[in-house]
């Protein structure tokens, strides 16, 4: 009995409880919350506080999900959308059934609410009765969920306390980047739903893998189904991160996607406070300075838009930008020397991961740094980065393997310099602490380890 009452006291604290329950590994919070109804209830926040939605044509169709969502959906504060590229999302010419004929389908998405039968019977969702006839007979019910926008929105309804939004679209086939699938309606439906729902606590943005249409279908100035109001509800967004899968680099890229791309960073613009931003694959253009590459400086008119392709693009300036980092890119230095210049106010750190330079130096790159700081002194904190790995313990004393895997490892590590300002500012006494610990432990790391230092 006394066991009981002291648990008891102990459960009802509500510190004691919720660290206990941050140690529960969550593959066991499932479990844990069949024991009684309060466990469960107490440990909901924590098992669905992260969540991923793979989606499929029931996802938010089905009614005992969407009820699930409902119950659950206050606690989801990081929500990973994934809808992967497969051969079931390819969308192949829509034919008529007599001629054999290609049909024209220019899509407008269909908002209004399907609650009510007779409005949803009345008026056809695909413009006109034979445009929807074919289509649900010759498109996958995977699409029309994915046009299905007042699903989604009555999905998004239901997160109030939504912070931050993943959303993953791996895996498109390089081939298939000038055709529409069904990712890209299900983005126009999620960018729909995003910007109708009160989502006050929205500040978090990251395209895990992303392809680059998706620029096209996530921006709320040109995306189809956007309203003036649009862009208001994506300027709460603070944080951005960006993983796109890359455009070969060459000479005269397709300037379609990059142009895509810097007129969706646009929307962030005045918003904007850390930015990470990588191309996955091969290395591609720096997107901070699309505006400066001349394969995007074309004058001559387009066919398309001869009125606007001869237009030059606007150059990009984070109003309250203080945390960059680009991976995987080749740059001009001067552009890097344009960028840390315009955002000299604002920025705190900057950091260059895998960059390669097209032309000029690192000096020349961050000569600004000199301006900015009135002398060089900066120069003297730069370190070199390196991975050094470390053995802690060893079961056995077989020095020689150890440093036959030591000398291995830098013959096969290339060694980058990243020049970065907050690893300039953050080397120091406190990098070194947490490096090697206190001096006592660093004595007795030495006298225990492979090296036998005395």
């Amino acid at each position: 009995m006394a066991s009981g009452s002291t648990f008891l006291r102990f459960w009802l604290t509500e510190r004691p409880r919720d660290t206990f329950l941050s140690y529960i590994p969550k593959e066991e919070l499932p479990a844990f919350r069949l024991v009684c109804h309060d466990f469960g209830v107490r440990a909901a926040p924590l098992l669905f506080e992260d969540t991923t939605i793979t989606f499929r044509p029931s996802t938010f169709t089905k009614p005992a999900r969407m009820a699930a969502l409902g119950r659950i959906g206050h606690h989801i504060q990081t929500l990973t959308f994934s809808m992967p590229h497969t051969p079931e999302t390819f969308l192949p010419p829509l034919l008529d059934p007599v001629t054999g004929e290609e049909v024209t389908f220019i899509y407008e998405p269909y908002i209004q609410s399907t609650r009510n039968s007779a409005t949803r019977l009345s008026n056809p969702i695909y413009g006109s009765w034979e445009l929807t006839d074919l289509l649900v007979k010759q498109y996958s019910p995977l699409f029309h969920a994915a046009a299905n926008v007042p699903t989604f929105i009555r999905a998004f309804q239901a997160l109030p306390t939504l912070n931050h939004l993943k959303i993953s679209c791996p895996d498109q086939e390089a081939g298939q980047r000038f055709r529409r699938s069904i990712v890209d309606y299900a983005l126009i439906s999620l960018r729909i739903a995003i910007e109708r729902c009160k989502l006050p606590l929205l500040s978090s943005l990251s395209l895990v893998s992303i392809h680059p249409g998706a620029a096209l279908y996530l921006n709320p100035t040109m995306g189809l189904g956007a309203r003036p109001n649009s862009v208001k509800k994506w300027k709460q967004i603070k944080n951005l991160a960006v993983c796109m899968d890359s455009i070969p680099f060459s000479p005269y890229p397709p300037s379609d996607h990059l142009k895509l791309l810097h007129s969706y960073l646009h929307v962030f613009a005045s918003s904007l406070r850390n930015f990470v931003f990588r191309w996955h694959g091969s290395n591609g253009l720096s997107p901070l300075s699309l505006d400066k590459e001349i394969c995007l400086q074309d004058r001559s008119p387009g066919m398309a838009c001869p009125r606007r392709c001869h237009l030059a693009l606007r150059p990009l300036k984070f109003d309250k930008l203080r945390n960059m980092e680009v991976e995987n890119i080749v740059v001009d230095a001067s552009q890097v020397s344009s960028f840390i210049t315009a955002h000299r106010h604002t920025i705190r750190e900057f950091n260059f991961e895998d960059t390669h330079l097209r032309s000029g130096t690192w000096d020349q790159a961050l000569a600004p740094l000199t301006r900015i700081s009135g002398s060089e002194k900066w120069k003297e904190k730069a370190e070199e980065v390196m991975d050094v790995p470390l053995l802690f313990s060893p079961v056995d004393n077989e020095e020689n393997k150890a440093q036959d895997l030591v000398v291995d490892y830098f013959n096969c590590k290339p060694r980058t310099l990243r020049p970065s300002i907050g690893a300039w500012q953050r080397a120091g006494a406190r990098s070194r602490d947490l490096f090697w610990g206190t001096p006592e432990h660093m004595k007795r790391f030495l006298r225990t380890s492979i090296f036998s230092w005395r």
